[in-house]
């Protein structure tokens, strides 16, 4: 009789005992600790606690990963254990950003959908990534290439001309090591993900670790017998995983053990959805939300925008428009705040690049995304301001492919003292801080770009709305309440223009 199989289960202490010096680790997941196999990053952690082993990692991954506070790659910031860290997103993990703010490890911070697409691009040993993401942003190697301090000086990206076309090629990685998760693992290793909020890019990082001789661990909540798992719930197959670590203390998120709305389990009335107060934040959800339309496909990025999915649901228009999450999420209401990547009652969970493929591809009727900076040409900063780091996420392969887009924010920030109600806005104290500035502090989005391929934007903010015109920044609407040239003028660096018919904005968002 041949020999039983091999038992591919064991400690998350042997499992990464088995990741080498200067390995590369692909770590699957995204914020609020969505998707991650925390278990594994505490148990690398730890070794390299104890033995200083293994040293000078490059870290792999297409999105943030953390929750601001206690899990994630902050897990990994000390010094000597990580070299590189080769992100889409940096802002969940402030220990992290700090180390590489103070120049302590290396840092590239390349589109998610381009991280995502890599990771299939490795599993298929093709050469790489060809495409126009990130052309004219900081991204862009005529830029900044996408190096995020002075310490990260090797190009990692390449301006090429193929076809006749100008495109970016990201060459592939070599991953050494696939951190996966799920909820439940058999005998043989196969991941099924029944209570996972998304299915994220696991598949895609197993293979891509097999393609290139390296080593795949799963992490998952339980253990099921042989032959007990349906195959339709399998998302990483038995055949890509070498080892498999149990963690019964897994949580779906790190607001939960479990949401079944958030997984397909069950369905959340809308009336249990949060709803926000009346303030500026709902002001300029209410306001981004005019521009919806029946049977649109749209986007909502995280932080200001995600106000518009509460705002939509109150209006009961839920299912008049299709929302989508960069993490596969197709319908459903998405959630804000450090959980944002998951949505309750999603209609659909795709892989994560294939969803960047419908990015890509142009199917985004509207996207709304946030704004740290725009200036006088129209293009925006998200990714990198003075000391706040927070990277591009989905940012780039979005705004530039969407048919359309609105950028969300507040006029200022820091301390600004608003007051909402009676169809009015009162400005108390203006922030210290001013969004529209002359020049970007890094290119997130290219205003020059935009114009030039014709794509229509929108600037929304609680006290006046802009378009971006071939000649520049274009002043549309004004707040009730707000004085032109004391509150919008006099707090921009530069001077936009003037709609002749300038119009206030709608007294019922202030209402």
């Amino acid at each position: 009789m041949p020999p039983a199989p091999r038992s591919k289960v064991c400690s998350a202490a042997e499992a990464v005992a088995r990741v080498r010096d200067g390995a590369t680790v692909a770590i699957q997941g995204a914020g609020g600790g969505s998707g991650e196999p925390t278990a594994l990053i505490r148990a690398l952690r730890a070794r390299f606690d104890a033995e200083a082993r293994p040293a000078g990692l490059t870290l792999l991954h297409a999105t943030g990963l953390g929750d601001k506070r206690e899990i994630g790659t902050d897990l990994l910031a000390v010094p000597g254990l990580v070299a590189c860290d080769i992100a889409g997103h940096l802002a969940m993990a402030p220990r992290m950003g700090a180390m590489i703010q103070r120049n302590e490890i290396e840092c590239y911070n390349f589109p998610q959908g381009v991280i995502s697409h890599l990771f299939r691009a490795a599993a298929g040993r093709t050469p790489g990534v060809l495409t126009k993401v990130g052309l004219h942003t900081f991204v862009d190697p005529r830029l900044e290439g996408g190096r995020m301090n002075a310490r990260t000086t090797t190009d990692r990206v390449q301006v090429v001309h193929f076809a006749g076309e100008e495109w970016l090629f990201f060459p592939r990685p070599k991953i050494d090591v696939a951190f996966v998760r799920g909820t439940t693992a058999d005998p043989r290793g196969n991941i099924a993900a029944e209570e996972e909020p998304a299915i994220y890019e696991g598949i895609s990082i197993a293979q891509a670790a097999r393609a290139a001789g390296g080593i795949v661990i799963a992490q998952v909540k339980r253990l099921a017998p042989a032959g007990a798992l349906n195959p339709r719930e399998v998302v990483i197959p038995g055949v890509s995983v070498d080892f498999v670590v149990v963690d019964p203390a897994q949580r779906q998120t790190s607001a939960g053990d479990y949401d079944p709305s958030l997984s397909g389990g069950a369905r959340r009335p809308a009336a249990e959805l949060p709803r926000l107060s009346l303030d500026e934040r709902k002001v300029i959800a209410r306001r981004a939300a005019q521009e919806l339309f029946p049977g649109a496909a749209i986007n909502v990025g995280v932080g200001m925008p995600d106000g518009i999915a509460p705002v939509v649901a109150e209006a009961g228009s839920l299912d008049d428009v299709t929302f989508t999450i960069e993490q596969g999420l197709v319908g459903g209401m998405p959630a804000g705040g450090v959980i944002f990547g998951v949505s309750h009652n999603p209609e659909a969970r795709l892989h994560q690049s294939h969803q960047f493929d419908y990015y890509d591809g142009g199917g985004l009727d509207l996207a709304f995304l946030g704004m740290a900076q725009a200036d006088a040409e129209g293009s925006v900063n998200v990714s990198k301001v003075g000391p706040l780091l927070a990277g591009c996420g989905g940012f780039i392969n979005i705004s530039q492919n969407a048919k359309r887009v609105v950028f969300c924010g507040t006029f200022t920030a820091k301390g600004a003292d608003l007051a909402v109600g009676g169809g009015r806005l009162a400005i108390r104290a203006e922030g210290a801080v001013r969004k529209f500035v002359r020049r970007v502090e890094q290119v997130t989005f290219s205003g020059g770009y935009a114009r030039a391929r014709g794509q229509p934007v929108l600037f929304v903010t609680e006290r006046a709305v802009f378009s971006l015109e071939r000649e520049g920044l274009l002043l549309r609407e004004i707040a009730p309440g707000a004085e032109l040239e004391r509150d919008v003028l006099a707090q921009m660096d530069f001077r936009p223009l003037v709609a002749p018919d300038l119009r206030p904005m709608d007294a019922a968002l202030f209402t």
